[in-house]
């Protein structure tokens, strides 16, 4: 496949309501779908939205909110992301959405996660975010480094990850390494011009980093930003939202924006990229092969997992119970 379509997807979800931006999403797939997209990109925590009130002042509703989040997040696999593969399966497009991903052992905690689904209807797989930004550490849990994977799809390789951890360098590097082509970069979205209540740089980089890893990595990048108003959250919460624009793009392998998304508009930006630019791009600097110093530099990635289960009680399950 010399030539792939991309799409981002730039749209709000319906805030802490996981069954109706299930559907919502759903939808979107198809009209990816409709519209020929190989790769539709979401934005961060999309399914059921991102953590809004994580900057609010503490409060009875911050509290409220954040326990409403904790019900609203889904466990992987489950049966949001089967009908999540079936819309994928259906539109015949790779689909890589921001979940807020329940822990399945402790149901107490949840992570950013990027749910990454090929068109076959499976799950490719996810990968959690390695570090929350700021307040997002009152909301997610952490990641770890088993799971910063790139994909090997008919189009060529994509990889993921969420908002800020392009601006840690090293997971960036660890997927550049792995020969990334295709990149989802997954943001909650705001607008620079307009900054809600977080300082502007959480915001502005968005752009900025988004380029650095394109040029950097030689690939192309969808940058899927969500779109939020107070309007858009349950009328309870309406004090602790922001106003975000979504600022979704795409990036060429030089860094250039080639499609940028209207501020505050429900779109699906697409755009037809290019194996011969990724050529190009990558002829000029392979940062992990002949673009490197590997005698002087040296990654190593410890692939187990932060949290490991110490010897405890098995879970009875209820058929099991009485037995």
């Amino acid at each position: 496949m010399e030539k792939v379509i991309l799409a981002a997807v730039q749209s709000a979800p319906v805030y802490l309501n996981r069954e109706a931006s299930l559907e919502k999403a759903v939808n979107l797939i198809r009209l990816a779908g409709e519209k020929g997209a190989d790769i539709a990109g979401f934005g961060e925590t999309w399914l059921p939205g991102y953590p809004f009130f994580a900057f609010s002042a503490p409060g009875q509703a911050r509290w409220d909110a954040a326990q409403e989040y904790i019900g609203q997040a889904i466990e992987i696999p489950g049966p949001e992301t089967d009908q999540l593969c079936a819309a994928a399966r259906a539109a015949d497009t790779d689909v890589v959405i921001g979940v807020a991903e329940l822990d399945k052992r402790t149901r107490g905690t949840v992570y950013c996660t990027m749910l990454a689904i090929g068109r076959e209807g499976v799950i490719l797989g996810c990968h959690r975010k390695l570090k929350p930004t700021v307040d997002e550490r009152t909301i997610w849990g952490e990641g770890s480094g088993d799971d910063l994977n790139v994909y090997e799809r008919p189009y060529g390789r994509l990889s993921a990850l969420n908002c800020w951890e392009h601006q840690m360098v090293l997971p960036g590097y660890a997927l550049m390494a792995q020969g990334a082509q295709f990149h989802v970069a997954s943001w909650p979205g705001g607008d620079p011009e307009t900054p809600p209540k977080p300082p502007v740089s959480l915001w502005a980089r968005q752009e900025l980093l988004s380029r650095a890893f394109a040029a950097q990595g030689g690939c192309y990048v969808i940058a899927a930003g969500g779109l939020i108003s107070p309007d858009d959250v349950p009328e309870r919460f309406r004090q602790l939202a922001y106003e975000g624009t979504g600022g979704s793009m795409i990036v060429d392998p030089r860094g250039e924006v080639v499609a940028r998304a209207d501020p505050g508009e429900e779109t699906i930006l697409t755009y037809e990229a290019e194996h011969a630019v990724i050529r190009s791009a990558k002829v000029a600097s392979d940062v992990a092969g002949h673009y490197s110093r590997p005698d002087i530099f040296e990654l190593q990635v410890n692939g187990e997992p932060v949290t490991k289960l110490q010897p405890i009680s098995p879970i009875i399950s209820e058929e099991d119970q009485g037995r």
